[in-house]
């Protein structure tokens, strides 16, 4: 089976119209070897300033060659770094109308007032769940959906802040029907994953796409011949070599935010989208389903009469 996800190498036209330069740029970042990564870290710290700087003053302030830039340039899917001062210039632009000349998209600092540490974080999280749903592969999705509507069970790993993103997928899954199951402990994930067969669906979510647990449970069930997918930030990361389908996000954590709500909330964001394309495929049953689900709970809750007391 061939492997479906978002292409990371050039465009055509140099760069996407839906995924930001920056986005991309974060979303490679692992993958890139050493002087190139400074330089791609410093278009992610400071966008703008890049977009003012001449290819020798880039160089220099990342501690690297003209033609290590260049070959960063073409990395990223451009021609050559006019290019992407071009690019960066116009999406500053743009941001600064969205944002109305605030600096929101920068990092937290223990300066900032509490009512910018609102705005910072409200404005990564909104961004986040944007930036995702524009760079989401949409033909990896419809392939993920089908496999699941198909599928004799699913299995979801993930551990740390992505666990509550499984059992959340687990929770969706099981309540329309579908015979899911949802793990975060290393071992039962390896059991788990020992006794899939072809035709079921394995899926692994990592932020980062290097958590061990996550990616040898879903190396095991691809060897059982079950159809693995990946849900990463990084789509060049080691999970994405081992899935046949990779869907990514596109948040960005911080020094203070390390396993953010924005990382969980771009999570969150792919899963509603699969469980929909789900529920849309097997509609009349799935409305069966939460009309029963919703029935069976509808008595565990507080009624008018109590809530007057």
């Amino acid at each position: 089976m061939s492997k479906v996800g978002p292409d990371p190498g050039p465009a055509a036209d140099g760069a996407s119209a839906s995924l930001s330069t920056v986005v991309r740029v974060r979303s490679l970042l692992p993958s890139l070897p050493p002087a190139e990564a400074r330089v791609a870290q410093r278009v992610i710290d400071d966008p703008e300033a890049v977009a003012n700087s001449t290819i020798t003053e880039l160089a220099q302030a990342c501690g690297t060659s003209e033609t290590t830039v260049i070959r960063f340039c073409r990395a990223i899917g451009f021609a050559g770094y006019p290019e992407l001062r071009l690019t960066l210039a116009t999406e500053a632009g743009r941001a600064q109308g969205v944002t109305g000349g605030r600096v929101v998209g920068s990092d937290i600092s223990t300066d900032d007032t509490l009512q910018q540490v609102v705005e910072k974080i409200s404005f990564a999280d909104a961004r986040a769940v944007e930036e995702t749903a524009n760079q989401l592969d949409i033909e990896a999705l419809e392939r993920v959906v089908a496999a699941i509507v198909d599928a004799r069970r699913v299995d979801i790993y993930g551990v740390g802040a992505s666990a509550f993103v499984a059992l959340d997928f687990q929770q969706k899954l099981h309540r329309i029907g579908r015979t899911s199951y949802g793990w975060s402990d290393a071992h039962i994930m390896l059991t788990s994953a020992a006794v899939l067969e072809p035709g079921d669906v394995a899926v692994g979510i990592s932020h980062t796409g290097t958590t061990v647990d996550t990616i040898d449970a879903l190396n095991v069930a691809k060897r059982r011949g079950a159809t693995t997918v990946a849900l990463t930030n990084f789509p060049r990361s080691p999970i994405a070599e081992v899935a046949d389908y990779v869907l990514t996000t596109a948040a960005r954590e911080t020094t203070f935010r390390s396993g953010a709500t924005a990382s969980r909330l771009a999570q969150l964001t792919v899963v509603d989208c699969v469980f929909v394309g789900v529920a849309q495929r097997t509609y009349e049953p799935t409305r069966e389903h939460l009309e029963a689900t919703r029935e069976a709970v509808r008595v565990r809750r507080v009624g008018p009469d109590r809530r007057r007391r």
